[in-house]
């Protein structure tokens, strides 16, 4: 487990949050890598060429499938959403859009991402 603040999960804004369209893998490898602290644990070509990432418990995947990546993301669960948000930030990622929500009866701090790929980030964390 991780010192740093921990994702729990990744679920895709679409189908899948193993397969989110990009243009290029070693640049999607590279950004979220020094941006998001994921590291590669998966490099694939069949049927498309694929990576992916894990940090903690969320994987989070890329692929060149033809795909538009601002139509596209995924929803983050983390724990200490300050400190990851702090820690994006620290990173060079713009955030966007600190607020709560209210999702089933459930109050949700949150923030958002949008990536240099467009792929949409919602980082999300329960408030008890």
């Amino acid at each position: 487990m991780s010192t740093n603040p921990f994702f729990e999960a990744a679920y895709p804004f679409l189908e899948d949050a193993t397969t989110l369209p990009v243009k290029d893998l070693d640049e999607a490898v590279s950004w979220y890598s020094h941006a998001f602290g994921l590291t590669e644990i998966e490099r694939t070509s069949d049927p498309v060429p694929r990576v992916i990432m894990v940090r903690d418990d969320a994987k989070i995947g890329f692929a060149i499938n033809g795909e538009d990546p601002t139509q596209d993301g995924a929803a983050v669960l983390v724990r200490d959403i300050k400190k990851v948000r702090e820690e994006l930030e620290s990173n060079g990622v713009k955030t966007a859009n600190w607020r709560i929500d209210e999702r089933d009866g459930q109050r949700l701090q949150v923030f958002f991402v949008v990536a240099p790929d467009g792929l949409c980030y919602y980082f999300h964390e329960p408030i008890d």
